[in-house]
């Protein structure tokens, strides 16, 4: 139930009544929205300011037309026109209130579902960090927004396959070798002495190395089987930290596979027959001239042509591919797969990246497939404002089992979505753990955890109290302000879904569970100084069983947002504390 959108298809019917030769997509651009300011009335619309053009008509002149149509819509109240031509609309609270038994019977895993998406087959690729060492605290950000991100476009009807890809090629593997046959050396007793420049340093690879040496004994001389043991073992570690913080992945997807079955060639021919490859000499970047820089004909792809900068080269001087052309190959892969929508998660750093993998993709697929790349941006580690000091084992950053031993998964994964992913995150370890309104992880849980207090008081008061018996309850006694207020913005719930999903911003999803929460905090302290406005009211059971409906509502609400962005909802909580709205 979306009773924003319920009131947009009405409107779209008036619409098509009042201007038949309106197009699709002019009624496709007119949307039905919460007002920012509540006392003009419960949704707004722009359909006026849309329409206008079409109709030939100033808005409000257009307004003037439909405001009579509208005002026959069931449940509405009352039209008013408003500037040069927004309209605001006023529902009767009965209308708002049939979101109560729908979430109560949705339940948790239901409630906010949408089939916005049509069931359109999306690719979300996340983390893909090196299997060259531990996951560190941007991996984890990372891992945290393509997860919700997933969970948040399945929730709105799109058929979602999480991948992982595997960077199980190229130099960084070669280094990996190295540094694991120096460690095995080690293990085996020889003093290696300093780790040599330009080797992976952290004491982890001394684990890689013991395990190697317990399956294959003292011999290291088949590098390639060097490779893929610590390639294996060091992916699996991989594994078991995504687990531990609830990231799940459909598949695991190897370039090495990629490039040995052929795909950069596939891709590549597929460019090629659309002439959009070509031999040629680039340039000079613009600004410093880098000291590697050689003026010489290379195999570019046309680029520019699809809104990148520059063309760009596919092939080394050695005649390998570069990486963007492995990447290429990558995508082509996942659209000969079936999906016409990729998102790929990666970190702020790759900006620069987006325009050229864009334009391969929209190339390769002749304009078929679209790609989204958000970007997330790093993480600083803190504890009462002072950095945190890097991890020994790992060498050089904090890594994310680090994170998870001392917060646990469910404040990591809530922190971390509550700012944009393309804004730097201070994650303070004293903050996030701290029992206060200034925590918004304890501050959403303390409200779910009331909900779950009051329930119990009530099944005590009025025996067992199922959501199926509650959905049937009369709420026509739930008329305080306070109460409509939770009642108004639950039902918001299912647009807030599908319009985070479209924007792939799961954050919006730990907003939303923040004002349910603090709305909820703000009846619970009203009805501590104002009896009335308590949850059970000795005497008046229909007050009570309306109030424990709603009350239940909320707590299903929660559940609901937090399930999205992978975060149980607790029963209870041991502090007491004293929590203003």
């Amino acid at each position: 139930m979306n009773i924003f959108k319920t009131i947009q298809q009405d409107i779209h019917k008036l619409v098509h009544r009042v201007f038949p030769s309106v197009t699709d997509a002019t009624l496709a651009r007119i949307s039905v929205e919460p007002p920012r300011d509540a006392t003009h009335g419960d949704m707004a619309t722009n359909a006026a300011m849309i329409l206008s053009k079409e109709a030939g008509k100033p808005p409000r002149a257009v307004a003037e037309m439909l405001v009579a149509g509208l005002a026959e819509i069931p449940g509405v109240t009352r039209v008013d026109i408003a500037g040069p031509g927004f309209i605001n609309i006023a529902l009767k609270p009965d209308a708002f209130k049939l979101i109560v038994p729908h979430v109560l019977e949705s339940g948790p895993k239901h409630f906010g579902d949408s089939d916005l998406g049509g069931k359109t087959p999306v690719n979300v690729e996340y983390v893909s960090a090196n299997p060259t060492g531990p996951l560190t605290v941007g991996h984890a950000r990372g891992a945290i927004f393509g997860d919700a991100t997933a969970n948040l476009m399945a929730k709105a009807g799109f058929a979602v396959n999480r991948e992982y890809y595997i960077n199980d090629a190229g130099r960084q593997v070669e280094v990996l070798t190295d540094s694991v046959t120096l460690r095995i050396r080690e293990a085996l007793g020889e003093n290696i002495g300093e780790i040599p420049a330009g080797h992976y340093p952290g004491e982890y690879l001394k684990d890689v190395a013991k395990a190697y040496v317990e399956k294959h004994g003292s011999d290291f001389s088949d590098r390639a089987q060097v490779r893929a043991f610590a390639i294996a073992f060091l992916l699996n570690e991989i594994k078991i930290d995504l687990g531990e913080m609830g990231v799940v992945h459909d598949e695991f997807v190897s370039e090495a596979k990629i490039l040995g079955d052929g795909e950069v060639e596939s891709a590549l021919e597929a460019l090629t027959s659309q002439g959009l490859i070509y031999q040629g000499v680039l340039e000079p970047p613009k600004g410093k001239l880098p000291d590697d820089w050689e003026e010489r004909e290379q195999t570019l792809f046309k680029s520019t042509q699809f809104g990148d900068d520059v063309d760009r080269p596919l092939k080394k001087s050695d005649g390998s591919s570069t990486y963007f052309a492995n990447d290429i190959a990558h995508f082509f892969h996942q659209y000969k797969k079936g999906y016409k929508k990729l998102v790929c998660v990666v970190g702020a750093d790759h900006g620069g990246y987006v325009k050229r993998a864009k334009s391969a993709v929209k190339a390769m697929s002749a304009g078929a497939a679209e790609l989204d790349m958000p970007l997330v941006a790093i993480v600083h580690v803190t504890e009462n404002g002072n950095p945190v000091r890097m991890s020994k084992r790992a060498g050089t950053f904090i890594t994310l089992r680090d994170m998870l031993e001392r917060v646990g998964a469910g404040v990591m994964r809530f922190i971390m979505l509550t700012r944009d992913a393309g804004q730097t995150l201070e994650f303070d370890y004293a903050r996030v753990t701290e029992q206060s309104k200034d925590n918004p992880y304890f501050y959403v849980q303390y409200a779910h955890a009331r909900c779950c207090s009051v329930m119990k008081h009530a099944v005590a008061m009025f025996g067992d109290l199922p959501d199926d018996m509650l959905a049937k309850t009369s709420l026509a006694s739930l008329e305080r302000p306070e109460e409509m207020a939770l009642v108004k913005l639950i039902a918001t719930f299912p647009r807030v879904v599908e319009q985070a999903a479209v924007a792939e911003e799961p954050h919006r999803i730990a907003y939303f569970a923040q004002d349910v929460a603090s709305a909820f905090h703000a009846w619970w302290n009203k009805g501590r100084d104002d009896g009335t406005l308590r949850f059970l009211i000795e005497g008046n059971k229909d007050l009570s069983m309306a109030r424990i409906a709603l009350v239940r509502s909320v707590a299903v609400t929660i559940a609901a947002a937090l399930n999205v962005i992978g975060v149980p909802p607790l029963q209870e909580l041991r502090s007491e504390v004293e929590i203003a709205a």
